[in-house]
Parts: C-alpha cells; sequence; structure tokens
C-alpha cells in the first residue's frame, strides 16, 4: 500500500518518533523512504542578511550539519531493509515537503506532530498542519 514512504525531519523528538513509525511500515510493504530535512528559508535569509561570512560556505555548513544528523537515520532504515533516499532542501518547509511529494511521488508522508518551532507554529500554524490540508497522498501524522 504505501511503498515509498516521505519522511520529513527536523531532528526534533516528534521527529524520532515518527521514525519509529515509519520503520513500523516495513511490515506493511513499506519499501523506500525519502529522508527529508528542510533549511528554512527565511532563517537562512535573515542569517545571510547579517552575515560576514561567505553566503554559501553557510549553507554549506548548514547541509554538512543535516548530513551528520541523517547518516546515522539512513543506517538504521537500511539495517531494516529500506531503500534510502536523502534530500536537504531550502525552502520554506511545507512547501519544501510538498515539493518532493510531488517530485518523488511517494505513496505516503510520515510526520511529527510538531517540530522544533513549537512557539511559532502556535502563532503561524503547524506545518504538519499545512501539510494535512495541502498533500496529495496520505499523511500520517505521528504524536
Amino acid at each position: 500500500m504505501f511503498e515509498k514512504i516521505l519522511y520529513p525531519t527536523d531532528f526534533s523528538n516528534e521527529a524520532h518518533k515518527a521514525l519509529d513509525f515509519v520503520i513500523s511500515l516495513k511490515d506493511a510493504g513499506a519499501k523506500e523512504v525519502v529522508i527529508l530535512h528542510v533549511i528554512e528559508k527565511a532563517n537562512f535569509d535573515a542569517i545571510a542578511r547579517y552575515a560576514t561570512k561567505d553566503i554559501g560556505e553557510i549553507e554549506k555548513n548548514l547541509k554538512a550539519r543535516a548530513m551528520a544528523e541523517i547518516q546515522p537515520i539512513e543506517e538504521r532504515l537500511k539495517k531494516k531493509g529500506f531503500k534510502v533516499k536523502v534530500v536537504i532542501a531550502k525552502a520554506v518547509p511545507y512547501m519544501g515537503i510538498l515539493d518532493v511529494e510531488k517530485k518523488e511521488k511517494v505513496s505516503a508522508i510520515v510526520i511529527g506532530s510538531h517540530g522544533m518551532s513549537n512557539i511559532a507554529e502556535i502563532f503561524l500554524g503547524s506545518v504538519s498542519e499545512k501539510i494535512v490540508r495541502r498533500a496529495k497522498t496520505p499523511v500520517l501524522v505521528v504524536r
């Protein structure tokens, strides 16, 4: 049923709980997982505005840090028998997720109920809520 899963992560506790759920889908026929981390464009743009370093170097460092966080997740999924693809995007988080949903033709999205920016989400609306409302594929929100 859900052969290709999109797993967006911000490396929060809720995202790690969602990973456990992704792994449990192996028994239901899941074969491939696309791990996605979105570098929030607004935060990046703010850093770029005031940065004294080369912006390309800052972006490279952010991507390297994200890859360091993703590597153990990727290894864990591969040990469970999943084919794994890693995507790091710079975007508005929900837009980046929806873009990868479309490009990768996933059969489901598994996402944590809220992430690291929980205070901002109270005022702006959560990423997971926007995904549920706009996604073309089923979305499993893990509490």
